[in-house]
């Protein structure tokens, strides 16, 4: 038979960042988000709570954890705010995870331990302007590498090359706040004109001449969130900055986005449940036409029926990382999982700011910031279209 009941290290753990998101995090992230400023603080608390290396192992600074406790922990965080929970997010699967999977010892030694600590924070340099979707075929940034056999290199010592990159990266979280560390940059490293780009990915550390961080966007959602432009201006690392083979980085990109998909999934869960927690709350307060709300069955379908979205999101994020755990292939259900999740998080949203009437429109209540946080949901980490063609293609349906 089938369970899906958490063990005590995983109910453990969601009880410790339930709490922590209700205690630390409720109190202020009002505030943060009004300002647009990036919470430091409650990052910094978070890192003492060990939730950055929550899936690494312990010899490099992590928690000997796995992503079904990363999910699990994003969950909680997104039942209060989005913007620390994704934080989180792109830490842990789009920054540091690409280290672990793919770096040398070398490079995990040097990098992973700050990372798992939440001393620092790292970036994945995907998305451009003109790509969207289409990743391959919208890049533009290059990496040339100059060796000291090449023209451009002559005068270096043997085994002293230098990527030199050009180009812009958008809507990169966690690129531009005073504790990130590095971005990993997918970058055309070769290729013919008209054939298949090799595409790499290569680490810059912040600060490396030729980096410019643009400043913070401004948002929909998100809005305690660090997101910002990237722009590469013969921007040099050394050649020992490429991350795994030459020519993999799409294929790495690809991999660590199937678990960055369940990780969304699971904040998006969260924010589900976090808009059916403040319409049962309100519920039992607000009083119209003699009656508290929970009487109208208007009320009790909508609520009904969020919480059965809910219920059904979480299943999905559940099963694909626990088959992610387990080792077995989960593209089809990432892909499930962030389509059904990111669409209970809209819906729900929009259901409880209707709930809330003209309260919802606020911000200072959580439901408004919910409602804003959640559209990005269906575009970020593959759009919902997207997700509907990966599931179609692993259906076996024929073009």
């Amino acid at each position: 038979m089938i369970s899906y009941a958490l063990s005590d290290e995983h109910q453990e753990l969601r009880q410790t960042v339930a709490a922590f998101a209700r205690d630390v995090v409720r109190p202020v992230i009002a505030g943060y988000y009004e300002r647009g400023e990036f919470p430091y603080d409650v990052v910094a608390r978070m890192a003492k709570l060990g939730l950055f290396g929550l899936p690494f192992p312990a010899e490099f600074g992590g928690m000997d954890g796995d992503l079904f406790a990363l999910g699990l922990a994003l969950e909680e965080l997104a039942r209060v705010d989005s913007s620390v929970a994704i934080t989180l997010e792109a830490a842990v699967a789009l920054g540091a995870m690409p280290i672990y999977r793919f770096g040398t010892e070398a490079q995990r030694r040097r990098w992973l331990p700050d990372l798992c600590s939440g001393e620092r924070l790292a970036a994945f340099g995907l998305t451009e302007a003109g790509g969207g979707s289409d990743i391959p075929g919208g890049m533009r940034t290059t990496a040339r590498l100059e060796t000291a056999g090449s023209a451009a290199g002559a005068g270096r010592p043997a085994g002293a090359g230098e990527w030199v990159i050009d180009g812009t990266k958008s809507f990169i979280t966690n690129s531009g706040t005073a504790i990130t560390s590095l971005v990993t940059v997918l970058a055309i490293t070769g290729g013919h004109p008209g054939g298949p780009r090799e595409i790499s990915a290569v680490v810059v550390p912040a600060g490396t001449p030729g980096l410019t961080v643009g400043r913070e966007y401004s948002k929909v959602g998100w809005c305690a969130s660090d997101t910002r432009e990237l722009a590469f201006a013969s921007c040099r690392v050394p050649e020992d900055h490429l991350l795994g083979p030459r020519g993999r980085g799409y294929a790495q990109f690809l991999e660590i986005l199937d678990e960055g998909r369940i990780a969304i999934a699971a904040l998006a869960v969260g924010l589900a449940q976090g808009c059916v927690d403040e319409c049962l709350r309100y519920t039992g307060e607000r009083a119209a036409f003699g009656h508290r709300l929970g009487h109208y069955q208007a009320i009790r379908f909508k609520l009904a029926d969020m919480e059965a979205r809910t219920h059904s999101a979480r299943l999905a994020w559940y099963d694909a990382a626990a088959r992610l755990v387990a080792g077995e292939p989960v593209k089809r259900q990432a892909a499930m999982a962030k389509l059904l999740a990111s669409n209970a998080a809209m819906d729900n949203a929009r259901d409880a700011t209707q709930i809330f009437g003209g309260y919802g429109f606020m911000n200072e209540f959580p439901v408004g910031r919910f409602y804003r946080d959640a559209k990005v949901l269906e575009i970020g980490e593959g759009t919902s279209e997207v997700q509907r063609m990966i599931i179609a293609r692993e259906l076996g349906v024929p073009d």
